[in-house]
């Protein structure tokens, strides 16, 4: 987010290029080539996410003078309300994660558990690809927001909003359509089980509708991060995940014995709830009032190294 909220877009993505890359010949060498199995996968994927915080972290440091002066103890100035933002950014995320682990548990528990499992991890696996194209209009509605409003624009932020929504919501329609019309035939991408690719035929409907919220509500995530509604956020993903989705999922998958569809369902209508409420805070916010608080939080939050607090004395004398 720092690099991004300079608009240095490019060394992210050679750093991912990069890091991808990486991560599929190291794949490649340590579960096929030598056959380590789940640890060389895993060895792969952790060097794949090292490689781009490593690299970043690199580029900081020696490219970037103007707003990397080193470290300073000035950091430490007003730490507290930085850290309840981040912690309430943690508390979003992680409800969503932890959202879909708490799907594949109640899966466990059915009958054809494995084939069930099979079906829903292929499921999630595929909207977990799509999401990558929608957390990339996260990142953007995020520093965007943040950026307009910090800069004293709410129409340009209002603008950047409809506009993030749109496009992302077009590109979501149209894989809306390819999920809808290739069913079973994604399965066999990932495994030749007859079965399984079956479940995964009977789940596309409602993977195809999932991929058209998920265009959505992560746009509306990335505008609640850069207005700083963190803590709002957390308590829709909490009543909208926990208190609506899986219950739901849990009446309709055991109570009615609709099975893994019914866990699909209830995960469904957890992200349409999430959506609309996002939706309607978006859209009902007072956005002149919510560059006064930017401006407030900027001004709060400003640290002025010393020795330029002089020098700019000086000048002024």
């Amino acid at each position: 987010m720092f690099l991004q909220a300079q608009s240095k877009n490019k060394i992210i993505a050679y750093l991912a290029a990069v890091s991808i890359s990486i991560h599929v010949f190291m794949s490649w060498l340590l579960t096929v080539k030598f056959k380590f199995g789940v640890n060389g996968a895993m060895t792969s994927i952790l060097l794949a996410y090292w490689i781009p915080n490593l690299g970043q972290l690199v580029f900081i440091m020696t490219k970037c003078p103007d707003t990397w002066k080193g470290f300073s103890f000035l950091a430490f100035k007003d730490l507290w309300p930085v850290i309840k933002l981040s912690l309430s950014s943690g508390v979003m995320l992680c409800l969503e994660i932890w959202y879909n682990t708490v799907l594949i548990l109640l899966t466990g528990n059915m009958e054809n558990a494995e084939i069930s499992i099979d079906a829903l991890s292929i499921c999630l696996n595929i909207n977990g690809l799509e999401t990558m194209i929608a957390l990339g209009f996260f990142a953007a509605a995020g520093v965007r927001v943040a950026n307009e409003l910090g800069g004293g624009d709410s129409k340009a932020a209002k603008f950047s909003i409809v506009i993030t929504l749109l496009t992302s919501f077009f590109i979501g329609f149209v894989l809306f359509l390819i999920f809808l019309f290739l069913k079973e035939r994604l399965a066999y991408i990932f495994t030749p089980d007859p079965d399984v690719a079956k479940a995964v035929g009977d789940l596309s409907p409602l993977l195809s509708i999932s991929i058209l919220l998920n265009s959505v509500q992560p746009v509306l995530s990335g505008v609640a991060v850069g207005a700083g509604w963190q803590s709002v956020a957390a308590y829709v993903n909490i009543g909208s995940y926990y208190l609506i989705g899986i219950p739901i999922g849990v009446l309709l998958g055991n109570l009615l014995h609709l099975q893994v569809k019914g866990v699909w369902i209830g995960m469904l209508f957890g992200i349409f709830v999430q959506t609309i409420m996002l939706m309607i805070i978006t859209f009902k916010t007072d956005w002149n009032k919510q560059v006064e608080i930017a401006r407030n939080r900027v001004n709060k939050w400003a640290v002025v190294d010393k020795d330029e607090s002089n020098n700019t004395s000086r000048i002024s004398s």
